[in-house]
């Protein structure tokens, strides 16, 4: 097997989005990367997506870093698997797992990154932030975020905000998906078809987020801009504001925070 330049540690969702982001952006040849997964079946399936990728079921020798993209209970073991292959460079998406307990796992010294990303990372558009452990230096953070930047947008943040990631952005597409679902019924109880009201939703979430990237508007002057005085999109925010929406937001984000917090301890 061909000494790797990343070994990808499940190769799950999350794990074939990033090689699939690293192999279109050109970080990575498919021989250069080696994915990691148990399951034979998966394994076969990425091979057939990738030619020349490399698969196995344990990590070999030589890998010149690493990411872990297993479930949270599954991390001490791919951990303790890359220390005995010699990888002392380790990128961590696992949810919840400190980089202290990360540390405690892999090599003395090893050089661990710790990254919240969201799973709009699947379509190559992320949100992802990271955080050093004790022996990662600022090449090895340039690292993660070169690999994460491939699908997606990266932060550098303090382990300690991490949380308030998880909660905003890592939790967020939920959040956006339920809207989706209310403005869709919404849609149908004002008289539209089902199919009618679930494109006019997806294009205008596209589109607001679009513009909100694109124009350099902050939130508040582009909702000013399309908000006018006794119109109709003005008594649709009287509506929502009566509801305390915003406020149900900002709830659901410090819930979701601190729910991260206890997961982290635990």
């Amino acid at each position: 097997m061909t000494v790797s330049r990343l070994a990808v540690v499940g190769g799950g969702k999350m794990g074939a989005a990033l090689v699939a982001g690293l192999l279109s952006a050109g970080w990575a040849r498919p021989e250069e990367l080696l994915v990691v997964e148990p399951v034979a079946s998966r394994r076969d399936e990425l091979v057939a997506t990738h030619p020349s990728l490399q698969v196995a079921a344990e990590p070999a020798p030589g890998a010149e870093g690493a990411v872990v993209a297993v479930k949270p209970g599954d991390v001490e073991a791919a951990c303790r698997a890359l220390a005995a292959a010699g990888v002392d460079r380790v990128l961590s998406i696992a949810a919840g797992v400190t980089l202290g307990r990360l540390e405690s796992w892999l090599n003395a010294g090893a050089a661990v990154v710790r990254a919240m990303p969201n799973t709009p990372a699947l379509v190559g558009c992320g949100a992802a932030a990271i955080a050093g452990g004790a022996g990662a230096s600022e090449g090895d953070l340039a690292w993660a975020e070169e690999i994460l930047s491939a699908v997606g947008k990266v932060e550098r943040v303090g382990e300690p905000l991490l949380d308030a990631v998880t909660g905003l952005s890592g939790s967020g597409p939920a959040y956006v998906f339920l809207v989706a679902e209310a403005l869709v019924e919404a849609g149908v109880a004002v008289g539209l078809p089902r199919a009618v009201s679930e494109t006019l939703t997806i294009q205008t979430l596209l589109g607001s987020a679009r513009l909100l990237a694109e124009s350099g508007e902050r939130a508040e002057a582009l909702r000013a801009a399309v908000t006018s005085p006794g119109g109709t999109t003005a008594a649709g925010l009287a509506a929502l504001e009566s509801r305390a929406v915003r406020a149900a937001f900002m709830d659901a984000v410090v819930a979701a925070t601190q729910r991260s917090k206890e997961l982290g301890q635990a």
